[in-house]
């Protein structure tokens, strides 16, 4: 299992479709007035690409690049078109608990219930500003352990 946020390393990754988005998450996630920044001085965000909105990529090739560097005390974000493809993708490695959110309360839930590790994000159905506080509420959310701990585990 996971521990609460005290991750200091966020991986962040994206395709084209998302690289606006994830460009935005990155200028904006720790500012000095965000949320984020007073509970954790030390995050790192790590981009692992891709580079541009211009240039066609395979969403997969992201989160295959993402995904082997989630641990225990590390998160991560992924980003395409839609968010469907890229958590599936992500969910194909072992230890990794993508959840696709669309709002706070699902950021909330996937974190709270599910000990999810990865947040994935659809880029052309999340508005930068939405999206943002969706990493925020999933980043300060804790696991609730308790009854979900066995259904977790289930999981692989």
């Amino acid at each position: 299992m996971s521990q609460n946020f005290i991750t200091k390393k966020i991986y962040i990754a994206s395709d084209h479709a998302g690289f606006n988005l994830k460009k935005h998450i990155i200028e904006n996630l720790v500012k000095k007035n965000s949320s984020l920044k007073n509970l954790q001085q030390n995050i790192e965000i790590i981009d692992l690409g891709c580079d541009s909105s211009k240039i066609s990529v395979d969403y997969p090739d992201f989160a295959n690049k993402l995904c082997p560097n989630i641990t225990d005390d590390t998160m991560g974000i992924l980003i395409c078109g839609s968010g469907i493809g890229i958590s599936i993708s992500a969910n194909r490695h072992k230890n990794v608990r993508a959840a696709l959110c669309h709002n706070k309360t699902t950021a909330k839930l996937a974190r709270s219930h599910n000990d999810a590790n990865v947040i994935c994000l659809g880029a052309r159905l999340t508005k930068p500003k939405l999206a943002l506080n969706i990493c925020k509420t999933f980043f300060l959310q804790k696991f609730e352990g308790n009854r979900h701990i066995q259904r977790v585990e289930k999981l692989g």
